[in-house]
């Protein structure tokens, strides 16, 4: 080999040689700017999906901006009467901020205001994610009283409204404004592939049995053709249905076979780490979320709900010896 051949070996061994460096230095990099908490959630890829749309809509931006890299978010509806100060909403955030690893998840938290004042003061809280949902027929802006005509018609309308998420594509936990998270849930989520994870009133031991009573205040459910099928289904009900409450309907179809009939997976989940006012966690240090159910008035669940955050901030769920009784949501139901 000639002094000149054996030089240019040379300069393509170094060429190669920083080439890999350059490429490992780029992989290291990419690996530790991403973002640490998308590990934390399990990954619905194997889902079959609905049909994407192409077009970049209001609501577009607000999901995509919202979902982590597996297309899942947090939704809660929000509306004006849990937006005074030290309401419902405050107190909602507020166990985001406190709970054990659950700061972080405000930033895939899509707020959607059924009312324009609600939207505003959305934004003027700085939150991330803020959306407005329009087209209602009914002003849903005051207290809707649990079983009232509005209480009845926001359901149906955020059933409407979490079906078009699902169509887009995107999986989804919904929770209620009145459940407070007190630990991260995702690994308490994790499962073998459902579709739909549902909390439950009262949880019978069985994940899998579907006598299990639901309860539609906190849920997960994944974008594929049969959920969108379910929504579908769910929300055209309404119109047979005629003062019935959403999650009674989906109650109804349940028990009439719709989960096994669409091939839907679908898993109850244990009140010990999803609990709320119908059923306390057996267990403290297990508890991930817990919701005011069982519960009449928006008044009342925020006393009740407002008591246990402080306790269990307080003993940080390791030496309380039991949850303060609900007793201004007992007292809710004597009200006329």
């Amino acid at each position: 080999m000639s002094a000149i051949d054996l030089k240019f070996c040379t300069v393509n061994r170094i060429t190669l040689l920083a080439t890999i460096t350059l490429l490992v230095f780029a992989a290291t990099l990419a690996c530790l700017w991403a973002p640490i908490n998308i590990t934390l959630f399990p990954s619905f890829n194997s889902f079959p999906s609905p049909q994407e749309t192409s077009f970049q809509d209001d609501l577009e931006v607000a999901l995509k901006g919202a979902a982590m890299r597996n297309k899942t978010l947090i939704i809660s509806i929000l509306n004006k009467a849990y937006m005074e100060e030290n309401g419902m909403l405050d107190l909602f955030l507020r166990s985001f901020r406190e709970g054990d690893g659950t700061d972080f998840l405000t930033r895939h938290l899509l707020l959607v205001a059924v009312d324009e004042e609600a939207f505003q003061h959305c934004r003027r809280l700085k939150h991330p994610h803020c959306f407005r949902f329009v087209g209602n027929e009914t002003d849903l802006s005051g207290e809707v009283v649990y079983m009232s005509v509005g209480f009845i018609d926001m359901m149906w309308k955020r059933t409407q409204f979490l079906g078009e998420v699902l169509r887009r594509g995107y999986n989804f936990i919904f929770t209620d404004m009145d459940v407070v998270w007190l630990r991260n849930p995702f690994a308490k989520l994790q499962g073998n592939g459902e579709d739909m994870l549902l909390s439950c009133d009262k949880y019978n031991g069985r994940a899998d049995d579907e006598s299990n009573s639901l309860n539609t205040g906190f849920y997960f459910v994944a974008a594929n053709n049969k959920t969108v099928a379910l929504f579908d289904e769910w929300y055209a009900a309404r119109n047979k249905s005629r003062g019935m409450k959403e999650q009674d309907v989906l109650s109804s179809l349940k028990n009439g076979g719709i989960f096994k009939r669409l091939g839907m997976r679908v898993r109850f989940l244990d009140t010990l780490y999803f609990s709320g006012f119908c059923e306390d966690s057996r267990d403290l240090r297990q508890v991930s979320t817990v919701h005011a159910n069982c519960c009449r008035t928006a008044k009342a669940k925020l006393a009740d709900l407002r008591a246990v955050l402080e306790t269990w901030k307080a003993f940080h769920g390791y030496k309380m010896s039991g949850w303060p009784k609900h007793r201004v949501c007992s007292a809710s139901w004597k009200t006329s």
